[in-house]
């Protein structure tokens, strides 16, 4: 009989044991977590953003979404490459740069890409403020087609969604013109702070 109760006793403790091994560290939940961190960091690199605001004539585009909210808030930019009459119609046209960037001069990621001396990734995501509306692309062709043109051919339309009553346009285009754009309105409303 006790050599029964030893018995179970060493299998409790091997059990206890075997648990344990198999329960994640706190060192390795860590690593887990800054491994996971690293891939949405690398996800968010990989997506090109470009936000524009029409105002005053002028062109302005970002490709940092903390300096384009600053302009929204301020109607200015601290860092800035101007180029006069360098729009799809003559309009100047004004790269806010984050404050890292301001001596690459023509070499910042937005003036690159709209140069065509770089390629926007195939997970974009651009805003456009033009005629009190704000535009929503998730096409990079899209957005230089709405800026050249005026405004989209095929779109999606929500009244009063953007931050000040504005109406969001979610553009579309001739591959996706008959799917309401739900990646698109979730991505906006996540960048945007929205419900």
């Amino acid at each position: 009989m006790r050599s029964i109760f030893m018995a179970g006793f060493a299998l409790a403790g091997a059990l206890t044991l075997s648990a344990c091994d198999s329960m994640p560290s706190t060192k390795a939940d860590a690593k887990e977590a800054k491994s996971t961190a690293a891939a949405n960091v690398a996800a968010q690199a990989a997506e090109t953003q470009i936000f524009e605001v029409f105002h005053d004539g002028r062109i302005n585009q970002f490709y940092d979404y903390k300096t384009y909210q600053s302009f929204l808030n301020v109607g200015e930019t601290a860092y800035r490459l101007t180029r006069i009459g360098g729009g799809p119609k003559g309009e100047t046209l004004v790269f806010g740069l984050t404050k890292a960037d301001k001596k690459k001069g023509l070499n910042t990621p937005a003036a690159m890409i709209w140069d065509g001396k770089s390629e926007a990734s195939e997970n974009f995501y651009g805003e456009m403020h033009k005629h009190g509306r704000i535009y929503v692309f998730d096409t990079m062709a899209d957005m230089k087609h709405v800026r050249e043109l005026g405004h989209p051919n095929f779109m999606f339309t929500e009244i009063g969604m953007g931050p000040k009553g504005e109406t969001v346009v979610f553009v579309l285009n001739k591959a996706n013109k008959k799917k309401k754009p739900v990646a698109q309105i979730a991505k906006y409303k996540a960048l945007n702070g929205m419900k």
